[in-house]
C-alpha cells in the first residue's frame, strides 16, 4: 500500500553501548522511503548514531547510511570488516538474554575493579596520556566533509560546558570528531574534551551532554520546519522496583539524571499545546511540536550501567533488532498520527 510522505526530526538519547537499539530504530526508518529526515538533535551514543548516519547518507542515500551504521557498530563490538549474515544471527540467538549478560557483566572482576579504579581516581590520574577508545573510530569511520555539509538531515550535537554548566549545541562545520567525543565524554572515564569557541577563540571543555539535554529538543523548533519529532529513548523513565543495591541505586541516579531535561523540555511542549487548545495565543504563534515515541522499557530495566560501558558483541546485536521491532511498531500503529497529532500522551508521562 501506498503511503504518504512524512517529514520527521529526531531525538536521539545517549546511553553508551545501548545506542545499539537506536542503531536498529535507524536501520528500520531508513526502510521507510516516504520518510523524510529534517534534522537529528543527539547525545552521546545518539550523536555517533547521528554522524553515523549522516555520514552514510550524504555519500549513497538510505542503503549507504545503514551500511554506514553497521560498519560503525560492527566496529564497536570488534567486528571487523563484512560479517555473513548467518554469523551475526547465530551470535545473537546463541548469546545470554539481556538480563543473564548484564549480570554476568555487573559481576565480572574486571567491571568491578574499573568501578573502584574510577571511584578513587580520576581520568586525569589513572589516564594521564588521555588515550581515549573510540577517537580512532569515530575519526576513521565518519566522513566529518559529508557531516558537517548543509543537507539533510541538519544535526545537532549536544555536550555539556564544564565550566558554565550550560549545553553547547554543535551545528554544521562545528562537527568534528572532537564535538561527537565531547558529546559522549563521562567526566568519571574520560578527561574533558577540549574545543575553541568558534566566536572567542577561548578552549573550552565540554562533557557528556546528557547533564543538560538528553537531547535537548529546542535546536529543532528554531532550525528546522518540520514538526513531528520522534524520540529514540534508550533511558526508561519508570521503574517500579525500588533499587536497594550500590549497583542498582547508581543505575537509577544515572537514569534519572540522563532523563530531567527531556522531560522538562516535554513539559513544556505540553503546556503549548494546553495554550493552543484553549486559545489563549494565535494559531501559528508558537510551533506545535506533535512527539512521538520508540522505545523498548521492559527491556531497558533488564540492563543497567556495566551494559552501557561493555559492548558486549551479542547483546549489540539484540539491541539492534530490539530497535528494528520498536521502530516498526511505532510506524505500524502511528503512522496516521505523524503529520496530525502526537502520539505520545504527554500528559500521561507526567501523571
Amino acid at each position: 500500500m501506498r503511503r504518504d510522505r512524512k517529514v520527521v526530526n529526531l531525538a536521539l538519547q545517549g546511553g553508551g553501548a545501548h545506542g545499539a537499539f537506536t542503531w536498529g530504530a535507524l536501520d528500520r526508518l531508513l526502510e521507510e522511503e516516504t520518510v523524510e529526515i529534517e534534522g537529528i538533535t543527539a547525545t552521546s551514543a545518539g550523536a555517533m548514531n547521528a554522524a553515523a548516519l549522516k555520514s552514510g547518507y550524504v555519500a549513497g542515500g538510505r542503503e549507504e547510511a545503514r551500511r554506514s551504521l553497521d560498519r560503525f557498530w560492527l566496529k564497536v563490538a570488534g567486528l571487523d570488516g563484512f560479517m555473513p549474515a548467518e554469523v551475526l544471527d547465530w551470535l545473537r540467538a546463541f548469546s545470554p538474554s539481556p538480563a543473564v549478560t548484564a549480570r554476568i557483566l555487573e559481576l565480572s572482576p574486571v567491571a568491578m575493579a574499573a568501578e573502584a579504579v574510577t571511584r578513587v581516581l580520576s581520568p586525569y590520574q589513572f589516564n594521564p596520556t588521555n588515550y581515549h577508545p573510540m577517537r580512532s573510530i569515530v575519526t576513521d569511520m565518519m566522513d566529518f566533509d559529508s557531516i558537517g555539509r548543509d543537507a539533510w538531515p541538519k544535526l545537532f550535537i549536544c555536550a555539556t560546558n564544564v565550566r558554565s554548566g550550560k549545553i553547547k549545541v554543535f551545528q554544521g562545520e562545528e562537527i568534528g570528531p572532537d564535538a561527537i567525543l565531547a558529546s559522549a565524554c563521562l567526566p568519571t572515564l574520560y578527561q574533558a574534551i577540549q574545543i575553541p569557541d568558534a566566536a572567542t577563540g577561548v578552549l573550552e571543555a565540554y562533557w557528556d551532554g546528557g547533564y543538560m539535554g538528553n537531547p535537548a529538543l529546542f535546536p529543532l523548533f528554531y532550525g528546522t520546519g518540520a514538526n513531528d519529532v520522534i524520540i529514540v529513548h534508550i533511558n526508561p523513565i519508570r521503574r517500579e522496583e525500588v533499587p536497594d543495591t550500590a549497583t542498582e541505586i547508581l543505575n537509577r541516579i544515572n537514569e534519572i539524571s540522563f532523563n530531567s531535561s527531556l522531560l522538562q523540555e516535554l513539559r513544556a511542549i505540553d503546556f503549548v499545546h494546553r495554550l493552543i487548545e484553549a486559545g489563549k495565543i494565535e494559531p501559528g504563534a508558537m510551533k506545535d511540536v506533535r512527539i512521538h515515541s520508540v522505545s523498548d522499557d521492559e527491556l531497558m530495566r533488564q540492563l543497567g550501567v556495566a551494559t552501557k560501558l561493555t559492548p558486549n558483541r551479542g547483546l549489540l546485536l539484540q539491541l539492534k533488532e530490539a530497535g528494528r521491532a520498536a521502530m516498526d511498531r511505532c510506524l505500524h500503529e502511528h503512522w496516521t498520527a505523524i503529520g496530525t497529532a502526537s502520539s505520545l500522551n504527554l500528559r500521561a508521562v507526567f501523571n
